[in-house]
């Protein structure tokens, strides 16, 4: 289950219309110029320190954020990355979404420990559990257990926790594949 805030769209026109009765034209503009230069940066240490002081975003110890992730420009602030986790190339997380008649805000959470395949989407208001991977190119749609593997589109479980658990006794590099 998505948690988010639901606000009405005013007036005649679709909520992306009204965009910057929701947020701050210079906030944005200053967002989007520190995720871009973070997209490109190749020191994690200073990428995470962008992304903690200028954006608000909290980023655990140890977390890497590959090439040409993008957080969400209008609320990064509300995007939560456990420590020791990867969020892979080219993964968009979202923290609002704008709708015809609505638009939507919702914290996302990733836990400790979490791999996120590349071209991956997590929507707002998403909690990720500890441990857990998401294959690439998946829609994350829904809450993820913790130390399970999951993907798709949308995203299905694929192996729950204890599966995944099995399969490291067999072969303990087999669960992080």
């Amino acid at each position: 289950m998505r948690r988010t805030e639901r606000y009405p769209a005013k007036g005649d026109a679709n909520s992306l219309w009204h965009m910057f009765q929701t947020v701050s034209f210079f906030k944005v503009v200053k967002n989007f110029i520190i995720i871009q230069l973070a997209r490109y940066m190749p020191f994690m240490p200073v990428k995470n320190f962008l992304y903690r002081v200028f954006l608000k975003m909290e980023v655990g110890h140890r977390t890497s954020f590959a090439l040409m992730v993008m957080p969400d420009t209008m609320f990064p602030e509300r995007i939560k990355v456990g420590s020791n986790s990867i969020i892979g190339f080219n993964t968009t997380i979202l923290a609002h979404e704008y709708l015809i008649d609505e638009y939507r805000i919702g914290d996302v959470v990733i836990g400790e420990d979490v791999l996120i395949g590349a071209n991956t989407t997590i929507l707002p208001g998403i909690e990720i559990g500890d441990g857990a991977i998401v294959s690439a190119a998946s829609l994350v749609n829904k809450d993820i257990p913790p130390g399970v593997f999951a993907g798709g589109n949308p995203v299905k479980i694929i192996f729950t926790a204890s599966e995944m658990a099995k399969r490291r006794e067999r072969d303990p590099l087999e669960g992080n594949r």
